[in-house]
């Protein structure tokens, strides 16, 4: 059926050699993506988990931690990194830098989850003061590791996170973001980051960053993934808007048809590990918008993965997927 809806490129790509074994489905077809859906990022987060550095150096050497994010995330978000990697930090030589990177990207995400998703009216002073005693350290560790590495940018990345967290001058946001930038244009998480920024809850204005979004997408190549920042900036303005935005609107509907044909619908499109969080966040931005003709095809090529991420604004992410994806 979708072969003759969306033409030759619906079909699904055959399951690369690392790919994961199928995940057991949940009764509505559904299932979580663990470890990007990669048998080598598996063994890295099996590795982090079990406070093995060596084991994690050995399982990290596939991947370029200082470029690719969706890795570093795995282990910037499992609990107890925070336990084991400052012995690293202390005790490596040959790779201080990554130990300071994985101890940095944890530090920052173990302050977001004292701090909680909260709105700040709504966090405790005792949720205030380790949210910031956590990513003082990760901005000491990830500067560092940043002037070891000046090729990186995932470690300017993280930075404009906690920079955020922190309520820096958004003169140094600003920097930081020039100094990501210029080591990749188009890196799309960077931008996204940046969306986040630019919302009114955070000292933006409003349609700020939705300007911001769409000329990304204008300086985009066909097929590339930054396309991808359209569909986030309008999921955030729904979020600002308290679920009562301005997505269900033909306009709004049709940039995103076209922001994800330029992308990840493209033929020049290349899937990467973890390519699945980049289809899970059309298919909310899709689906929020009632949009009917591009959002099924985005559904059928996940078939059934779900991210937690940005589910996780409705609450239960794998409930939110699956609603909407009998919707669609």
């Amino acid at each position: 059926m979708f072969g003759r809806l969306f033409g030759g490129g619906a079909r699904r790509p055959e399951a690369g050699p690392h790919a994961l074994p199928a995940a057991r489905r949940r009764g509505n077809g559904t299932y979580a993506l663990r470890a990007l859906g990669d048998r080598r990022v598996l063994a890295l987060v099996e590795a982090a988990d079990a406070g093995d550095w060596e084991a994690v150096k050995a399982a990290a050497a596939p991947f370029d931690l200082g470029r690719d994010h969706a890795v570093l995330v795995e282990l910037a978000e499992l609990d107890g990194v925070q336990d084991w990697i400052g012995r690293a930090v202390e005790e490596e030589k040959e790779h201080r830098a990554t130990a300071l990177l994985i101890s940095g990207a944890r530090h920052v995400s173990w302050g977001w989850e004292a701090r909680t998703t909260a709105r700040a009216v709504h966090v405790t002073q005792e949720q205030w003061r380790v949210f910031h005693e956590r990513l003082g350290i990760a901005e000491e560790q990830l500067l560092l590791a940043a002037e070891l590495r000046p090729d990186w940018i995932t470690p300017w990345r993280r930075l404009l996170t906690s920079a955020r967290g922190m309520s820096l001058d958004h003169a140094v946001k600003e920097t930081r973001l020039d100094a990501a930038l210029r080591r990749d244009p188009l890196d799309l998480e960077s931008h996204v980051e940046w969306v986040h920024q630019l919302q009114p809850r955070w000292g933006g204005e409003p349609g700020q960053a939705l300007r911001f979004a769409r000329d990304a997408l204008a300086r985009a190549p066909e097929g590339h993934r930054l396309g991808c920042v359209i569909a986030q900036a309008h999921i955030e303005e729904w979020v600002e808007s308290g679920g009562k935005g301005h997505l269900d609107d033909p306009a709004v509907q049709a940039e995103l048809r076209e922001a994800a044909r330029h992308s990840i619908l493209h033929p020049a499109h290349e899937r990467q590990p973890g390519w699945q969080k980049d289809f899970n966040t059309f298919a909310m931005a899709l689906s929020l918008s009632r949009e009917r003709f591009v959002a099924p095809r985005v559904y059928h090529e996940l078939d059934g993965a779900c991210t937690t991420w940005p589910w996780t604004y409705l609450g239960q992410p794998e409930r939110a997927y699956a609603r909407f994806r009998r919707r669609a």
